[in-house]
């Protein structure tokens, strides 16, 4: 029935009518459905309906309580009135609203007890029906919409566009759609809104002629809008997309399939076919079959064969959870734009007896239940309901119908409790059947059976245990009500911890006292008590760096019918034992720290903790095994380093650390340490090739581009402290040549000219890419001539070249251009002079000077300068000057980078002639402690020297005057054409002393 409120005065029949319905109720036991209505999300306290005013009952003298409805309705136990509570009835997440199409009702029962007479309690049922509000705004499935329109598309052609959803009831779902085009689409495309089975189809209508070519893609604004009140809306962007022309859209053989599959069918289970035609050959006719705007569950439940449209069970069905899956199956051919249709598909999931019923028991009215006892008095009169017994079963049809029986001799059945239930879900009271005396029987154990009408037939069993209780008044006392205790951890398990004792006023078996405890998460299971004598024992052994304290009530209950209890707290201490090995907070530990560090510099820092507590906590850390080279700190765990690091010499250290408490016994822990040592740019690279003192010979006709020399070096540092670059410093005025910054490579840049024949000095400049670099200099003599006939003039040109200051070029044949400007003043002089001469003197005069201008730089036949490079002659003896066995002569030691400004300002210079050239004067010979520049070059190249051998050319009587210098100091000679054949313009070129500086004109 519907309860509508009614406020006007009632005539006599009516109240005649109402109660002899009131009787017929009283007699029943129970009150028919009841329907109420309500809108969905209401606030807390809303009035719902009046049991007491609209069944016509007292407002007093009855207790009315909520049986089922909890927790979005709550009861006035006085009146009646229902009221919603803290908790909003939210109609969309109510597991029986899923259907749009159908009513959405939320049960309710109450039971009313007549407090005055003792009766047995009355069942009153009912439904709310929960109205839709429109509180949820439609959604398209994504922010950008995309759909594709053949260009070829005739006028009037529709396209239909993704649906928007709202989870609202028809009434407030999607009521209409709008299109917004912009300019360039406006006259082209337009929305048409279709309909079909109620809900709103949007569709997209061409209006237009369309060309690709022309524009690809249209971007067109589409809004959704709902049939609240005010209505609620969404806008997606629609994009669509102009593809190449496919004449014919696949055909499905029905606009709709139904089907049904049994629940729990296996997954790969076929369902359904669907079927589509097209009418196009090729890729253009090939279909492919997929679901279109099926929301959850359907794709975990079901999936469909691309190919051949055969829908397939996914997922596990279950009827309960849901029993019907709608939703489009959308065929598209395979053409380069694809046409497409869609088919609306719907399932529906049968039953089958796959659940047993289900028998719930719980208290009614004034009879409570707790853990599956009812306490009942035994002086409560015969049809008093013990407890309130619904049977359900979640199938349906003759599965679900139930048959419930109370099983054995006992004194109880089973009542209708309401003449409205359905087949799946029936109620009754479970009430005596007999008057109950305590003295005889004291308990009852009830089982209950229910069966359904299914084949085969499942059942299901459940039991409750009727207690019959004496009266009882006084509840047990504990004294003291707070017992605290110190207990320590480790123990054995069942050991006492502390005895409670409570008393109770009462006599007999409601004076005997049964002791429980409540224990929390963080307490159960961890102590015992025995129910007789309160004795608490610990179950399992303590541990205080788990839990130092426990809090935990226990109860002291009697055994009258209704019991009554009382409780005290129980505080439990724990106390330390050294039972934890100190732990480091890592496995193992690994740090960096830079090389030269000072000693006692922190390299790393770990920590350490104990679980215990005071003198077991307190942990000494050392190092293991101690060889002087660590130290640690205690306080802070920082691990000191006794020496300073040098990574060439070790790159890494490993040691054990040893952490030790302070228990009796102690206890202890070990962690490795590694400790690696980083790289500094504390070593400049080394020149390894070519020998400072070397030569190479380059011909004149060598082309540009050509590999002259490689130097080669090395850095005992790592990383970008270990990477070199090369680079020119001097000695290249012309810039003749380019060495490669990466691996040395000396290339010729240009062709090579007459006044470029001679000797090259390149001052190489090596440097790493440490922070702050560090450098080597090494020096590549390069000889350019076509031969070398004479090694011993080449040598002593290099030898000149070591004690050449770095900063003074040389470079090629040094009186080349002095030799350039002379023969332009005689040919300007001649000019003047002889005015006009005859053509012929003058062609002779001219051929006469080029002759003498080719052997100005260096003549051919001349001898060198006598003591040049001469060495000091000491007094002659008998025996020559032949060294004594055994005693080669002491290498002297390197020079560092800093001496060598030093060492080239020890060099004399004199300035002569016009243009104040410098000009170099060697010594003829060398004082002691006289700068050793061959000694101070050789120094950045470890490569031993290769001494002049006696079949050498240059070794002859001729060129045998070289300065005996050590071994570290000879110079040698990388070069010397085999294959020449015959006396070379360049052959004995003799040094010449004040020359003028190296001409930088190229």
């Amino acid at each position: 029935i519907e309860v509508l409120p009614h406020r006007g005065p009632m005539d006599l029949p009516v109240v005649l009518f109402l109660l002899w319905g009131l009787l017929l109720d009283l007699l029943s036991g129970a009150v028919g459905g009841i329907l109420y209505r309500v809108h969905e999300e209401q606030p807390p306290s809303t009035l719902i309906g009046s049991l007491a005013a609209d069944q016509g009952l007292p407002d007093s003298g009855h207790l009315y309580k909520l049986e089922v409805g909890a927790p979005y309705l709550r009861v006035d136990g006085k009146s009646g009135d229902i009221f919603t509570t803290e908790i909003p009835i939210d109609r969309e997440t109510l597991k029986d609203c899923r259907n749009k199409g159908k009513p959405c009702f939320l049960e309710f029962e109450v039971s009313v007890t007549d407090l005055i007479q003792n009766q047995s309690p009355r069942l009153i049922e009912g439904r709310i029906e929960v109205q839709d509000i429109n509180d949820n705004t439609p959604q398209f499935p994504s922010a950008v919409l995309t759909l594709s329109v053949p260009e070829n598309t005739h006028t009037g052609a529709l396209f239909s566009i993704p649906l928007a959803t709202d989870k609202d009831t028809e009434r407030n779902g999607v009521a209409d759609y709008t299109l917004t085009a912009g300019p360039e689409a406006v006259a082209l495309f337009g929305l048409q809104v279709a309909e079909d089975r109620g809900e709103k189809l949007p569709q997209l209508i061409v209006l237009g002629n369309l060309d690709r070519e022309l524009k690809d893609s249209y971007d067109l604004t589409i809004k959704a809008v709902d049939g609240g009140n005010p209505p609620r809306y969404s806008s997606a962007l629609l994009r669509v997309v102009i593809a190449d022309a496919n004449d014919n859209a696949p055909k499905f053989e029905k606009s709709s399939y139904d089907a049904e599959v049994a629940e729990n069918s296996p997954v790969g289970h076929s369902v359904l076919q669907v079927k589509a035609n097209d009418s196009d050959l090729g890729p253009n006719g090939e279909i492919e079959y997929t679901l279109h705007q099926a929301i959850d569950p359907v794709p975990k439940l079901l999936r469909i064969d691309r190919s051949s449209g055969i829908i397939y069970v996914k997922g596990p069905l279950d009827r309960e959870e849901i029993n019907n899956l709608k939703f489009y199956v959308v065929a598209r051919d395979k053409g380069p734009s694809p046409k497409s249709s869609k088919t609306y598909v719907s399932i529906d999931v049968t039953d089958q007896n796959d659940n047993a019923p289900a028998v719930e028991i719980r208290g009614i009215g004034l009879v409570t239940h707790s853990d599956g006892v009812a306490n009942i008095s035994e002086d409560m009169p015969v049809g008093t309901a013990v407890a309130l017994v619904q049977v359900s079963d979640k199938d349906e049809g003759e599965n679900a119908v139930v048959t419930c029986v109370v099983a054995g001799d006992v004194p109880f059945q089973l009542r209708p409790a309401s003449d409205s239930s359905i087949d799946n879900k029936r109620k009754y009271f479970l009430q005596t059947t007999t008057p109950l005396d305590y003295e005889r029987v004291k308990d009852y154990r009830v089982e209950i059976v229910a069966v359904d009408s299914g084949n085969p037939a499942l059942s299901s069993t459940n039991s409750l245990r009727v207690q019959v209780t004496d009266t009882n008044d006084n509840s047990p006392i504990f004294s003291p009500t707070l017992f605290e205790v110190e207990f320590s951890e480790e123990n054995q398990p069942g050991e006492k911890v502390v005895e409670v004792i409570a008393s109770d006023a009462d006599s007999g078996t409601n004076a005997e006292l049964v002791y429980n405890i409540i224990a929390d998460s963080s307490t159960r299971g961890l102590f015992e008590i025995d129910p007789s004598s309160g004795e608490i024992r610990a179950r399992s052994p303590l541990d205080r760096e788990h839990k130092e304290r426990y809090e935990f009530r226990v109860t002291a209950a009697d055994k009258g019918v209704p019991s009554h209890r009382g409780t005290a707290t129980v505080v439990i201490k724990v106390f330390d034992r050294n039972d934890n090995d100190p732990k480091f907070m890592l496995s193992g530990y690994s740090f960096s720290v830079l090389e030269n560090m000072p000693p006692l510099s922190p390299v790393g820092m770990v920590t350490v903790q104990d679980m215990d507590e005071g003198k077991n906590a307190q942990v000494q850390l050392s190092v293991e095994p101690d060889v002087g080279k660590f130290v640690i700190q205690n306080g802070t765990g920082t691990i000191l380093s006794s020496i300073s690091f040098d990574r060439e010499k070790e790159s890494s250290y490993t040691f054990r650390l040893k952490a030790l408490d302070g228990g009796d016994p102690p206890r202890s822990s070990y962690v490795g340490v590694t400790i690696n040592v980083l790289d500094e740019n504390d070593n400049a690279p080394v020149v390894t090739k070519p020998s400072n003192s070397s030569f190479i010979r380059l011909s004149p006709m060598a082309a540009p581009d050509s590999v002259v020399e490689v130097v080669e070096a090395e850095d005992i540092d790592s990383g970008s402290n270990a990477e070199i670059v090369y680079s020119i410093g001097g000695g290249n005025p012309h810039d003749l040549f380019y060495i490669s910054p990466s691996n040395g490579e000396i290339t010729l840049t240009k062709e090579l000219t007459r006044k470029h024949t001679g000797l090259h000095r390149l001052v190489i400049k090596v440097s790493d890419r440490g922070k702050p670099p560090r450098h080597a200099i090494a020096l590549v003599h390069i000889y350019v001539n076509e031969t070398i006939a004479n090694v011993s003039h080449v040598e002593a040109l290099v030898g000149h070249s070591l004690y050449t200051p770095l900063d003074m070029d040389i470079a090629g044949d040094p009186d080349y251009g002095l030799a350039a400007q002379r023969s332009n003043i005689v040919y300007g002089s001649l000019a003047g002079v002889a005015g006009v001469v005859t053509l012929i003197f003058a062609v002779v005069f001219i051929r006469h000077r080029l002759q003498r201008e080719a052997k100005s730089g260096y003549q051919a036949g001349k001898k060198e300068t006598k003591d040049l490079y001469a060495p000091k002659q000491g007094p002659k003896t008998g025996k020559g000057k032949k060294a004594k066995k055994g005693k080669p002569p002491k290498s002297p030691k390197p020079l560092g980078e800093d001496e060598e400004v030093s060492l080239q300002k020890s060099l004399k210079f004199n300035l002569d002639g016009v243009n104040d050239s410098p000009r170099i004067h060697l010594p003829l010979t060398y004082p002691p402690g006289s700068p050793d520049l061959g000694r101070h070059y050789r120094s950045n190249s470890p490569l031993p020297s290769i001494q002049l051998q006696a079949q050498s050319p240059s070794a002859s009587q001729k060129h045998q005057a070289v300065q005996e210098l050590p071994a570290a100091n000879t110079f040698v000679g990388t070069g010397g054409d085999d294959n020449s054949t015959g006396s070379d313009q360049y052959s004995d070129y003799s040094y010449k002393t004040n020359q003028p500086k190296y001409s930088t004109k190229t």
